[in-house]
């Protein structure tokens, strides 16, 4: 392709993304297709000979978009948003354009010192502590996703504790709430227990318990290693009593670590940030910008307290990779901070997005969505057919028809199969709720005005 075919195919692209974005709710939010009809498209062996490119985009309506499910409608209110924006979206097209490689300063120090730079912002924008900035004893780093940042966390757990244990021994304590790739963590780092603590009534991890659980592994010659807090669980967005926690995990040397997954971004509006105190005794903390904060997927970050055991944990230098910055301590190398060696330029869209739109206007639109919210939540509360299933503290609202579960999962269904809604049902102790999460980019009243109106009309 030359250059000039390629600027012609990118104008074209970028035409077709900007007309996407403005049709987006024209398309039923959810997929329609069945198992198997997207491949049946495809040829079962691949082409001899080069197509025109023409080709490859006209296949994006025919063959794509009809297996896509809208994550970028703002009728979409199921999971958690995955939002992006035009910022996000130029930059990661710049990324790959570049092509580089960023695991070490060395081979791209714009990769890395821009990544220093606006996680040391993000600290001062979400007030967390300011050891956690790239001059203290600790630092932040981007991953792929809060999965990773967790696994990693663990690992490092795990390894702190190393001489003279065995990793089948080790037990990592987390909420019966907490999202389920911290078991999957636990599984990943050869920890042999992941044990999980009850909640109370409002969802929360119960200290209580937490404390009873840890002494009794201790009396059975198991060894405590870890407890991960949750700032917003999947399942209703509850928040963990992080002071009770730390308290606990100061006293047994547990390695403390935040899931704050989604939450985190609401942390950017000083009111929210109530939700989250004693982040000065935590050990590593998590949020993804790619699910609130109009950064597209992926972009996690994980900030640590003290990088020195995260980098004892991960760090590897071969002769191939040896070079005078690092070697003389002067620089960061990111590739020490997580499992990959190589790492993409993610920092780049983080950097455009907050430059873009401004911290005040992230503020905004995270003060829209949970005004949303508690509107929404205010007409559930108001109406006898439906009941509140949890507090919302954030910008998720859980509720279920007081008919009971049949009836719940009947009125999830019909919304789901409308075509002009998602939401996400769910189940806690064998009751069914529906989980309406509100955070869209392009997320407006009048589509939450739109959604009541179908929860009504299918009651």
């Amino acid at each position: 392709m030359s250059p000039e075919e390629f600027r012609r195919h990118g104008y074209a692209l970028i035409d077709w993304l900007a007309e996407y974005q403005q049709r987006v709710e024209d398309f039923p939010v959810m997929s329609q297709v069945a198992p198997g009809d997207i491949a049946r498209m495809l040829p079962e062996r691949a082409p001899e000979e080069g197509e025109p490119f023409e080709a490859l985009i006209e296949d994006l309506d025919r063959v794509v978009m009809p297996g896509v499910t809208h994550w970028q409608s703002p009728s979409w209110f199921a999971y958690f948003p995955a939002n992006a924006s035009p910022p996000s979206i130029l930059a990661e097209m710049v990324s790959a354009g570049l092509g580089l490689q960023g695991m070490l300063w060395s081979t791209s120090p714009a990769a890395t010192e821009i990544e220093m730079r606006v996680l040391d912002w993000l600290v001062d924008l979400m007030g967390l502590p300011h050891g956690w900035r790239s001059e203290g004893p600790g630092g932040g780093v981007i991953q792929m996703s809060a999965s990773d940042a967790t696994h990693i966390a663990l690992v490092v757990a795990r390894r702190r504790k190393r001489e003279g244990a065995r990793s089948e021994n080790m037990v990592v304590y987390v909420s019966n709430q907490a999202h389920f790739s911290i078991e999957k963590g636990c599984t990943v780092a050869g920890i042999g227990h992941c044990r999980k603590i009850a909640a109370d009534e409002a969802f929360a991890m119960d200290p209580g318990a937490l404390r009873a659980s840890i002494e009794s592994d201790i009396e059975s010659g198991l060894l405590p290693i870890a407890v991960v807090s949750a700032v917003g669980t999947t399942a209703t967005t509850a928040v963990d009593p992080l002071p009770e926690i730390a308290d606990i995990a100061g006293q047994h040397d547990l390695w403390h670590h935040v899931d704050a997954a989604y939450a985190g971004t609401a942390m950017l509006c000083e009111e929210f940030r109530v939700h989250q105190p004693a982040l000065d005794r935590v050990d590593s903390y998590t949020f993804n910008p790619h699910k609130w904060m109009l950064v597209n997927f992926d972009c996690n970050v994980l900030w640590v307290a003290d990088r020195a055991p995260l980098m004892e944990a991960l760090s590897i230098l071969p002769p191939i990779l040896r070079n005078a910055a690092t070697d003389e301590g002067q620089v960061i190398d990111y590739r020490d901070w997580h499992v990959p060696l190589g790492r993409r330029f993610r920092a780049l869209k983080l950097w455009w997005v907050i430059r873009s739109y401004g911290a005040q206007r992230l503020r905004d639109l995270v003060r829209s969505h949970v005004a949303m919210a508690d509107d929404l939540a205010s007409r559930i509360e108001s109406d006898p057919r439906f009941e509140l299933f949890a507090p919302h503290p954030f910008a998720l609202v859980c509720f279920r028809h007081v008919d009971g579960n049949d009836t719940t999962r009947t009125l999830a269904a019909a919304l789901n199969d409308s075509g002009k809604v998602a939401v996400t049902p769910s189940e806690v102790d064998g009751t069914a709720f529906i989980r309406v999460s509100i955070g869209q980019t392009y997320t407006g009243q009048r589509h939450i005005d739109a959604l009541w109106d179908l929860i009504d009309e299918f009651a």
